[in-house]
């Protein structure tokens, strides 16, 4: 017997694949099918707040303990039965210590306290995904910030560092504007945003990572051979090249124009593009 947690609809209804099926609490309930996972039988959760990955987190919903005694196949965070038992309601303040690990949560999968967002591990946040505190806004390492990604606090604007502004990206405390950046180690006209909406950073956001080639054994170095004992046999190994090895290979694979873009990054320096990207734009 595998115990879990189900949720439905407050008719007691659930309609997987647009199949309405009626249910009971407490009840007992057989499919004479083999069950599948999002195909046939009934499905539930091992662990509560699993269930709203598949629900709203709706107090009108009815949320069961429930037991399959039956065929299990188990998927994921998702199984499924042919024979399940309801075995009782679990009222919502009762859920709710079961999806929170901090206290006195209205929000789901908290592990801080006093969280109306969800998966707050910071205390007293009505966002969402903060490790801070008293944010209205989500993803926030800093405190009491009505915006997004900062890890500064006190402010209402987006990816701040510094505290009390009411703009973007600043490093400061109360500014209005946002700063501009420095590019290649020198002041530029650009702030963070014209960074970001750039073709430059586009391009650059296309570099590939994790790629392969096939190096065969009369090109391995001694390390590789050492390293690789298996390629006598097989002729060769899959090598990963590194970042800078992907990066030339995507220089070379850029016409003209586009590596003209790259060059027209304000303050572009081919030294330090080098050193950061290993691509020698005279040579590659």
């Amino acid at each position: 017997m595998i115990k879990g947690f189900k949720v439905f609809n407050p008719d007691w209804t659930c309609s997987p694949n647009g199949n309405t099926k009626q249910y009971t609490c407490p009840g007992k309930f057989e499919e004479d099918v083999t069950p599948v996972r999002c195909g046939q039988g009934m499905h539930f959760c091992k662990v509560a707040a699993d269930c709203f990955n598949y629900y709203d987190f709706n107090p009108d919903n009815h949320v069961a303990e429930v037991a399959a005694y039956g065929e299990v196949v188990e998927e994921g965070d998702k199984c499924a039965t042919n024979k399940l038992e309801i075995i009782r309601e679990i009222p919502w303040a009762e859920l709710l210590e079961m999806v929170n690990t901090g206290k006195g949560c209205a929000g789901l999968c908290n592990s801080g306290n006093r969280n109306s967002g969800n998966c707050n591990s910071g205390n007293w946040n009505s966002g969402n995904r903060n490790s801070g505190n008293w944010n209205s806004g989500n993803w926030n390492s800093g405190n009491c910030n009505s915006g997004d990604w900062n890890s500064g606090d006190w402010n209402s604007g987006n990816w701040n560092s510094g505290n009390w502004n009411n703009t973007n990206f600043s490093n400061g405390c109360f500014n209005t504007v946002e700063p501009k950046i420095h590019l290649f180690n020198k002041p530029s006209e650009w702030t963070y945003r014209d960074w970001l909406n750039s073709d430059a950073r586009y391009l650059l956001n296309q570099i590939p990572g994790d790629v392969l080639e096939y190096i065969w054994f009369e090109n391995m170095t001694d390390e590789e051979k050492e390293v690789h004992p298996e390629a006598e046999t097989t002729g060769g190994y899959l090598k990963e090249l590194d970042n800078s090895e992907c990066a030339v290979i995507w220089w070379r694979s850029l016409d003209q124009r586009k590596k003209n873009v790259i060059m027209a990054i304000p303050n572009f320096d081919k030294a330090i593009f080098k050193e950061i990207t290993g691509i020698d734009v005279d040579a590659d």
